[in-house]
């Protein structure tokens, strides 16, 4: 705008705005800027109830009555009484103007739950058990599927049909099956938090016999998932029926499942062993024949194997729910970096560069992680 005003009377305004690209408009705008409107005071309210009003109705409200109840029952307690302060919204409009228009309620303190670590070494020392619905011919009637499985070898110890969630069904469930696999004391039982898996009865019972119980964290379907992963495993089958005509029906079809699970099922979790040789102890041997197999089949092609002779794989020795790692990375032997002396001595971790910012999500376990000193 400035060279436009500065120009030589002689050159047209049209040729001096095109020759600096500004349109005319602007430059006459710049000449006589607009002056902003003065704001108007908002007009008061007619309406408004005056402070010494909302006073009364804050003191009321604070009363030892009503301190802890809402608005709508001191407003339905004193319009009964033939008293009339003010409607329900005002009540909560002065509570908002006093920063009070939080529950007024006694409430009860947030639970918190610990995550759970469950860990097995061997087959009987943790099972894992939860209850499926199966799906009938009749809408909206379901059966229950109780199911017990060993954690460690994923072999179902115990199960049960019924009609409905019992507890007592429960109980009288676990019994059969620890009295049946003659466990010694010091199972521990692990489950979500349903109402059967926490009742009395069923806790009794589990402490009579030596057991112990151990629960998932509420809505964290992770922390039982080798029972989750099962009954995906069951309901995506191919002759699933999906509905079931009777209970019997239901019976006979888990009857055959289950037994293919345990026998013949190679686990995907278990290095392709089927439960049933986890849980007897049978590993030696089906790892000695598949061994053999690959040795015949190395021998003949060594060509097929560009890592070398192939070796068995073993199902896990631990089997953990919720693991927790303790060990402690070396951030500066992680992403390569070069320690840096001075800050070594002054007992300060080395700086990291961008390279190592970008790097590092990679490359560091995403679990809790110390950084070395």
């Amino acid at each position: 705008m400035g060279l436009v005003e500065a120009r030589d009377p002689e050159v047209p305004v049209i040729a001096a705005c095109a020759a600096v690209n500004v349109s005319r408009a602007s430059l006459y705008r710049s000449r006589h800027p607009a002056v902003p409107p003065t704001p108007r005071p908002a007009a008061p309210n007619a309406r408004r109830i005056p402070d010494a009003e909302r006073q009364v109705i804050l003191d009321t409200l604070h009363a030892p009555e009503f301190a802890d109840q809402p608005p709508y029952e001191v407003y339905g307690a004193l319009l009964s009484r033939g008293v009339h302060l003010a409607s329900v919204r005002t009540m909560y409009r002065v509570l908002a103007e006093a920063g009070e228009n939080t529950t007024r309620r006694n409430q009860r303190a947030p639970h918190t739950h610990a995550m759970p670590t469950v860990t097995a070494t061997a087959p009987n020392q943790v099972w894992t058990w939860d209850i499926t619905k199966l799906a009938t011919e009749q809408k909206g009637v379901f059966l229950m599927a109780y199911v017990i499985i060993d954690l460690f070898s994923r072999f179902v110890v115990g199960w049960m049909v019924a009609t409905k969630e019992c507890k007592h069904l429960a109980a009288q469930l676990f019994a059969e099956t620890i009295a049946r696999h003659g466990i010694e004391p010091g199972l521990l039982v692990h489950s979500d938090r349903g109402s059967v898996m926490k009742s009395d009865t069923l806790a009794q019972l589990l402490d009579s016999l030596g057991a112990s119980r151990s629960f998932s964290r509420p809505r964290v379907s992770n922390d039982n998932p080798q029972a989750e992963a099962h009954f995906k495993t069951m309901k995506y089958q191919p002759d699933y029926p999906g509905r079931f005509a009777t209970t019997a029906h239901a019976r006979a079809w888990l009857a055959d499942f289950f037994a293919w699970h345990n026998d013949d099922h190679h686990h995907s979790g278990l290095a392709l062993f089927t439960p049933a040789d986890v849980f007897h102890g049978r590993i030696a041997d089906v790892a000695a024949t598949r061994q053999a197999a690959l040795d015949g089949a190395y021998l003949a092609h060594p060509e097929r194997f560009p890592n070398g002779p192939p070796k068995v794989p073993r199902p896990p020795a631990v089997v953990t729910i919720n693991p927790i790692n303790t060990e402690v990375v070396d951030v500066s032997a992680v992403v390569g970096a070069t320690p840096d002396t001075t800050a070594a001595a002054n007992g300060h971790p080395p700086p990291l560069t961008l390279h190592d910012l970008v790097t590092m999500p990679a490359l560091i376990p995403p679990v809790a992680v110390a950084l070395a000193t």
